[in-house]
This record gives structure tokens, sequence and C-alpha cells, in this order.
């Protein structure tokens, strides 16, 4: 064990502490950056003109009526901005746009003295737009061959040759929505500057840093003269780790441009409107399996809608292309990865950045392929799972497959699998209207940011003299915990109770080129860099204590405010008098800390390397009951196991892993993003754009009984105090009720169906699954002539070889369910002449009942 994981005496990490502003949160006393706004005086207050296009050129903007309005101070426009327009560290959104790339974007703001003087007044600009040719969907985009950014391949292996000669050959796609955010505080900045030019802005963003350099290229600034503080955050998920950066850079060069403060807070509509979201993906996949069910080849080509323009979609892809593999040995890999561009808003962050899609693709081809193999779903999966010293198609080996294994197993146990998988059977067979169904799914979640020099981060902590003690640290808190976890980890390094600890608002002027809080990594770079400045302070004040204790200051204890020789007998010294000593003897008593991860390597171009600190191992186990007459369904039970290292702080923890599994069911089963793809004057329109029109999870959909538990003996060797990340690997966990739910659809048909099923699964895509279940029963096997399949390059077929067209009773129907076109699923029933394997296939319906069109919007 590393010296980094090792725990003293007594720790404070470990405990179910309460989060540190819980009693703050639930007494409506907690402050977030818009509540600032009332302890500042002359606050000027913006609010954006959004654009009506989708796509257009802006040929007029006209301010003047505007600037009648009473209590209009001023419209912010491009020829206001002394530095760079740009509102992102990638150069390509500007703040002020000559072109409008999407329905709502921004093409100016207007400071008045109340919000309802600048909406108003924003009401009173005038533009005059010259339409341009609009791409919204992300099959518009694919059909047009709209990219952008670089295409990422990983390969092992020749898959092309293992589809040539396995025995089970199978092909498919999966079209999926994004996800909003739906932060309960929207995205809020608050800045002012002083006299000697200076800015210091508030915001509610997950990267000060970030903030920061945007906000000085905005204003022409050093960095250095630009402070940003983040306080709090009523949520982020991601979506205040780049996309922030825009709303405080407009706050700082209203107050730049006024000399007053100002204050951005997008209301409800605008921020659903204005920002990105989670990136929908369109996946098309072939897998080969041996007799024994064991995966040959894997390949995958996946496209992300990555809106109007980068953002992170980059790093997203990359991420989803290395997940893709989720927690299975893949020998034979060729995965592919690509940007879609279109006009609706840039695609972020969000929570699992990216990994959820990848694992997503290929847990929905093993989804649809088990009942064809005739091996069931959970069983098809566990032969499959990585094995010790097998390495992922980009080379870095999975040490710690036997904790994937355990969690497996530890499900399958805790929740009861075997016997109520006969109580399903059971309930089925009995009930002809309602069906349920019992899904297992794992998880393999790397550790770390894929862009290495982010793996870093720093703190300042300070001792003052009546031993209390104030930690600065990079990590912003949104939410999620992170702050009380440092408290625990200062605490423990230092030996002192945890209410001798204060934890000041992160602000970049106290610890510099920050990281944002994002990738998970939030406790393992920030508690590592905490404890390293508490530990330069505790070996300095222990030279001062074992003078007056008369030890080596390595046979030391600190633990309880209190220090004693090791052993616990003799004379003790409390903290509160050792640091008075320590003061005395004009000894140090602060330091600033700093860790970076080691040993990590990645080659974006060949998609090879080690790029994790270490892997997250958890399964889930989800059983659900469908309504035959409606498609609507309830979550009956939920068990999960979760690799959580040695937690730092398990409450925190444990909120964090029903969150990411509640927030994951949300994305797979009902959050539905539609834009409006029309040819009418509001194309390109976000129509989901209120808690109305798009669904978001609540008590009713919570699992009726939802079981956490955690790997014991379990200590993660290289990382602080032992512990684990928990912030995105909960998520994927909930592909294992959208995995019971097509179970569940899928038991209203004959045996042996293999079922589509839309995603998100609605109550109305799981109607449609049942319907087709139900036509299988009804279908004979009609007579197909064989087709000759060409090359056959797509599955790996052989000269001579032949494709011959499925009954449809055999496979279900399938589709991306946006423009009626239907897939394909390919099947290699082995050899049946001398020419070689004939290969299946059918051609895939429509996922809508007849005469109405389904719309699975990405």
């Amino acid at each position: 064990m590393s010296a980094l994981a090792q725990r003293p005496t007594d720790p404070v990490v470990g405990r179910p502490e309460p989060h540190e502003s819980a009693a703050l949160h639930v007494t409506g006393t907690a402050l977030y950056t818009d509540d600032l706004v009332g302890r500042t005086k002359n606050v000027l207050h913006g609010y954006p003109v959004q654009a009506t296009c989708a796509h257009a050129r802006v040929e007029v903007l006209d301010i003047t009526a505007a600037e009648q309005v009473p209590g209009v101070v001023k419209v912010l426009t491009a020829v206001d901005v002394p530095g760079n327009n740009d509102g992102n560290e990638h150069e390509d959104e500007p703040v002020f746009p000559d072109e409008v790339q999407y329905y709502g974007q921004a093409v100016c703001w207007v400071l008045g003295e109340t919000l309802e003087a600048a909406r108003l007044g924003a009401e009173a600009v005038q533009v005059r737009y010259t339409e341009l040719p609009s791409l919204v969907s992300l099959a518009d985009a694919i059909e047009a061959d709209s990219y952008q950014g670089p295409t990422r391949h990983m390969q092992r292996g020749d898959v092309h040759a293992a589809f040539a000669e396995a025995a089970h050959v199978f092909s498919g796609e999966l079209d999926f929505a994004g996800q909003e955010h739906f932060y309960l505080e929207t995205q809020a900045a608050l800045a002012y500057q002083d006299e000697a030019g200076q800015m210091f802005v508030q915001s509610s963003t997950q990267n000060p840093t970030g903030a920061q350099h945007v906000i000085a290229d905005l204003l022409g600034l050093d960095a250095g003269m630009v402070t940003v503080q983040s306080l709090r955050m009523g949520g982020g998920f991601g979506g205040k780790e780049t996309q922030s950066n825009h709303y405080a850079g407009v706050a700082a060069l209203g107050a730049a441009v006024t000399g007053r403060p100002v204050r951005v807070r997008l209301n409800r509509t605008q921020d659903l409107t204005m920002t990105g979201k989670r990136h929908g993906f369109r996946i098309r996949w072939t897998i080969a399996f041996d007799d024994d069910g064991r995966i040959q080849a894997y390949q995958a080509d996946l496209v992300a809608n990555g809106g109007w323009n980068l953002d992170l979609s980059i790093p997203v892809v990359d991420r989803a292309v290395i997940h893709s593999d989720n927690a299975y040995y893949l020998p034979n890999a060729d995965l592919t990865g690509r940007i879609a561009r279109n006009n609706v808003t840039s695609q972020t962050a969000f929570r699992g950045f990216g990994g959820p899609q990848g694992m997503l693709g290929i847990e929905d081809a093993i989804g649809r392929c088990a009942p064809l193999l005739g091996i069931p779903a959970h069983e098809l999966r566990r032969r499959n799972l990585y094995q010790r010293g097998q390495t992922t198609p980009y080379g870095q080996e999975v040490e710690q497959a036997p904790r994937l294994h355990a969690a497996w197993q530890q499900v399958l146990d805790s929740g009861d699998f075997d016997r109520r998988s006969r109580e399903v059977e059971e309930f089925n067979a009995a009930h002809p209207h309602t069906k349920r169904g019992l899904a297992i799914t794992p998880v393999k979640f790397g550790i770390a940011f894929g862009q290495g020099v982010m793996n870093q981060a720093g703190a300042l902590v300070l001792v003052y003299r009546d031993g209390s003690v104030l930690v600065n640290h990079g990590g912003t808190e949104m939410g999620q915990g992170l702050h009380t976890k440092m408290l625990q980890v200062a605490a423990t390094t230092l030996g002192v109770r945890r209410d001798r600890v204060r934890l000041a608002p992160t602000r970049t002027d106290k610890v510099p080129n920050t990281s944002a809080t994002a990738a998970s990594t939030g406790a393992d770079l920030n508690g590592a860099a905490v404890k390293d400045a508490c530990e330069q302070i505790r070996d300095r004040i222990a030279v001062v204590a074992a003078q007056e204790l008369g030890v080596h200051p390595q046979d030391l204890v600190f633990a309880g405010s209190e220090v004693y020789a090791r052993g616990g007998r003799g004379p003790h010294l409390a903290w509160e008098d050792l640091i008075a000593k320590a003061y005395e003897q004009q000894v140090q008593l602060h330091a600033a800390g700093f860790y970076r991860i080691s040993g990590l390597h990645w080659d974006a171009e060949t998609m090879q390397g080690h790029p994790y600190k270490y892997f997250v191992h958890a399964a889930a186990l989800a059983e659900v009951e469908v309504d035959g007459f409606t498609g609507a369904y309830a979550t009956r039970r939920v068990d999960i196991v979760y690799d959580a290292g040695d937690s730092l702080s398990p409450i925190v923890d444990l909120g964090q892993i029903e969150g990411g599994f509640v927030q994951g069911a949300g994305w797979l089963t009902l959050e539905d993003l539609r834009w409006d793809t029309s040819d009418s004057a509001s194309r390109g329109r976000l129509a989901t754009q209120a808690a109305s029109t798009y669904k978001l999870p609540s008590f009713s959909e919570m699992p009726a009984e939802l079981n956490v538990s955690v790997l014991t003996d379990a200590t993660e060797h290289g990382a602080v105090y032992g512990s684990k990340a928990v912030g995105e690997p909960p998520l994927p966990l909930a592909i294992s009720v959208r995995e019971a739910l097509r179970q569940a659809a899928a038991a209203f048909g004959p045996a042996g169906l293999s079922l589509e099923l839309g995603s998100p699964a609605t109550p109305e895509q799981v109607y449609w699954a049942v319907q087709r279940a139900r036509a299988a029963l009804e279908e004979p096997p009609p007579e197909q002539p064989t087709v000759r399949a060409g090359d056959g390059a797509a599955v790996g077929l052989r000269p001579g070889e032949t494709v011959r067209p499925l009954a449809p009773s055999v496979v279900g129907m399938a589709g991306n369910g946006q423009n009626g076109h239907g897939d394909q699923t390919t099947i290699d029933t082995g050899p049946a002449d001398q020419d070689g394997p004939v290969i299946e296939r059918l051609p895939l319906e429509a996922t809508a009942p007849a005469g109405r069109r389904a719309e699975t919007h990405p």
C-alpha cells in the first residue's frame, strides 16, 4: 500500500459524516451565486436577445429602440469587446456572432437597472436575418456528411477474419438521444471591477480557471487581473465545465464597459434553449460469438451529435470509443468515433462524458443477441467479463478484474437472482397482459482525465494561532460532497477533530491553474493535494512536538486533536498548545500542496496507451413490470454493488451512487429531447424547453426498493486514503433497467425473440416494443429465397458465402425510429455447404405501428 492510501490511527475519513452544507441546504440559508446580487449595490441585470433561426446570417442588428427603453443602460454588442470575441477556450464560440448557428443563440445582451427593464429592452432590439440551410437532426447531419473534429479509430486484431470464422455474427443499429442537465441552479455569474481594473467574478462554474482565461481573453487582460470564485453550485453534472464560461464572460464584459456590477442569470427556458446537452449517438455494431457465447470480435461505428461547434466533443467521443468494451474482453475490436455537426446547441460534458454512450452500444448488442444464441442474457454477459491479466483494446491491463466478478456475484447473491428469476417466469406465465423483466449489467469505468495535463491539483492549507484550520483547494462544490471529503482528509492528515477545519470557497487567486471538477477526479486529485499540504505542516510541527514529548518525530501520533507517542502511553500534547508553541518558534503554519497522477500515457492518434489511474467496477440488478396495454412500467427493485475502495465519506458516496443511478435511468427511460425538424418558421427550436414537456425522474420513478452496497476489502492502493471515485460510474448502472424493460417487453412474444427497444425507453417506446413482440407470436416463418451477399466486407464474409433474410418472428424489429428506415440483425448459423456459412439477415422495419411515424430524436 502506498503512503497516499495508508490511513492513520483513528481517521476522520471513513466516518459517515453529513454533507458539510446539509443544514444550510435544508434551511434555505446556503448562498449561491445569484443570492449575492442582493448583497451588492447598483447591480445591472443582463438579458439575451435570442435568435429565431436555426442557421442565419445577421444582416442588421439595430439597438436604437432598445436604448430608449426606460431602465436600459447598455446593449452589449461585438463593438464593445476589447479583446477576443470568444467565449470558449477552443476559440470557436463567438460571444456576439455575425452568423447564427442554432435557434436561441444570443446575438447581443441588454443590461438594465432591473431584469424587467432588460427584458423589455431585449424585445425592442431589431434583428434582420438571412436564413441559411440548416441541419437539425443527427440523421440529417449524417446524410449530409456533416462532421467536425478528428475521426478516432481504435483497433485490435482482425475483426474481418474473426467474423468470417465465427460461429455466430450479428449486426444492428441503435439511435439514442442526449440528456438535459437540468441542474436546479441555472447558469449564473456576478462580476465587478475594482479601482485598479481587476475583475472579480462570482460564477456558478465547475471550472474557475477556465472562466478566468476566457474572461481575460475577452477583456484583453492578463489572467492575473481576473479572479473567479465558485461559492457553490446547485448542480452541475458537466453542464458548467465549459458552458458557464460564456456567461461569466458576458457579466465581466458588462462590468468593464459600464463600471457597475453586472449579473447574468438565465431563466429556465433560456438555460434549456441556450446550453448544451449530453451527446446523443448513433451506433452501428457488428458482433461475433463462438458456440459457447464468447465474443470473438466487435466492430462499432459511433457518431455523436456534436451540435454546432466542438466544445468538448472530441474528448467525449474519445471516452465513448474507449468505453465501448464496457466490462467485456474483446479479442478483436474495430471501433470508430466521429462527431456530427448540426444546427443545435453545442453538446458538452455530462456525467459519464461519453462513457455511458459507448457502453450502451455493446450492452444493446448483447441484449439483442442473447435470445438468438439461446443463452440467458445474464449468463452471456458473465461469460465475457474481463479476467485477470486481460487487456483492453487500447492496451491497458484490467488489473482488478476479480473485483468485477466479485461485484457481479455479490449482486446476484444479495439480489436473490435465482429465486426471483423463477418468480418472474411464474408471474409472466400467469399474467398475459402484464410482464416482468429481471436484468443484470456490469460497469468498468476508467478514472482520470483523458487529457493527461489535467491530472493535477493544488491546495493551500492555513493553520491559525488558535489551532483552527482553513482549507483552500482547486475543486468546486456542486452538491456532490467534495468539500465534505476534503474536510475529512485534512482533519485526518493533521489529526484534528473535524470541527477544527473550515473550507474556503474555491477561487483562482488562492489555488491557480486548476483543472475542472470533472471526470470523477475531484476527490482523487484535490484530496491528494490537501493531504500533501497538511503533511508539510504536520512534519514541521512534529519537530516541535518531539522536543516537548522527548520522542522521535516519526514515533508521534496525531489523532483526536492530540499528539502523543506511538503506543498511547506517556504524556499527551493538545493540538492548540502545539500550534501555539510552533508559532512561538516561528514555524511556518501554512503550506501549498500539489499532486499529479504519474504513469499515465496516451496516444490519441493510435488510440493506445494507459489513460486511467484505475477502473471502478460495479454491477446492478434491476426488476421491472410492464403493462401490456399502455407500455407503462414500474421499477420494482434495484440492487447495486459498487467498488468504492475505502470510502472517504460513506454517506456522501451512498448519495452519489443512488443519484447517479437515478439520473442514468432518467436518460435511458424518460428524458426525451425534441427539436423541431419541420420546415416551418420554428425549425431548429427546442420543443422540450420546460419541465412540463421534458420529463425528469421523480419520486414516482424511483425503484420501490433500492439496495446499495459496496465491496469490502477493496482498498485502492494508489489513491488518497484508499478511496475510489463515485461521481460518474454509477450512472451507466441504469442500463440494467433498460435491459430489464427489453426482457419484459419480449416476454409478450415467443421464446427466443430478439427485440429492439427504442431509447429513451419511454412508455410509448415500450408499448411499440410490446406490440412487435405480440405480432411476432402470430407471424409464421415465411419461405425466403437465398440471395448473394456480394463481397460481405461489412461482416467479414468470404467469397461464396450467402445471405438469407430471416423470418420476422425470430428477430424483433429495429431501426432508428427517426426517419422510419429499418436496420438489420445478422446471424451466422454455421456451415451450410462447402462454400461456407450461411449468414441469415433480417431487413428490420420501422419501430412505430403502421400509419404512425416513430421519432427518437438525437
